[in-house]
């Protein structure tokens, strides 16, 4: 039963994940090309995570109904913030030195974006997935409280109906081996990208 219910969620969690992942990539390359977008949107991230989750799950339902699209769409809020700090962070983070000489040498802006600040972006953007992915579970049974008829949050909103306190804890540990093992699994996919990381550490 548990299983089942966790394949709903961590459908869920992948769809809005994914979703912010996207969305943060378009929005970080854009604000870092623009300052006028950087200073119109930033703070406006700033604000979406001064309000809770849990609070925006009814108004979700209300716009979107009781169907997967607010489950996914409460995810989406919760992951692509930190996706995009990191990603927005490692863009600004290039070296200015390093920018004049290839520029020097002829290369346009998307040469700068291929060679150089997307390189540069990776280890940070690594570092907010890692957030995010563990988000995006929290985020998932949050939404489950929500209504539905699977789910790890719907299990659990079951079973604490019904005062089955064992199984509360059950849904609380497996919650925490699923976001355990997804960051290793990210962490082991950051392995894979950045290979010249390992190298720097070992020198």
């Amino acid at each position: 039963m548990l299983m089942r219910h966790s394949a709903t969620s961590l459908t869920e969690a992948f769809a809005g994940l994914s979703l912010g992942v996207i969305t943060a990539f378009v929005l970080a390359a854009l604000m870092d090309r623009s300052d006028f977008l950087y200073r119109a949107f930033y703070p406006v991230l700033l604000i979406t995570q001064t309000v809770p989750a849990i609070a925006l799950a009814p108004l979700l339902v209300l716009w979107m109904g009781y169907g997967i699209a607010p489950k996914i769409a409460l995810v989406f809020l919760v992951c692509f913030f930190p996706v995009t700090v990191g990603l927005l962070d490692g863009f600004r983070a290039a070296d200015p030195d390093a920018i004049i000489l290839l520029r020097s040498m002829g290369a346009n802006e998307w040469h700068l974006f291929r060679h150089l600040k997307l390189p540069g972006a990776i280890p940070r953007f690594f570092s907010g997935l890692k957030v995010a992915v563990s988000y995006s579970i929290i985020g998932s049974v949050i939404a489950g409280w929500l209504g539905g008829s699977s789910g790890l949050g719907v299990y659990m909103t079951r079973v604490r109906r019904s005062y089955e306190f064992d199984r509360m804890f059950a849904v609380i540990f497996l919650v925490s081996a699923l976001s355990i093992a997804l960051m290793r699994l990210t962490a082991l996919l950051e392995f894979r990208c950045t290979p010249w990381m390992e190298r720097e550490h070992k020198n």
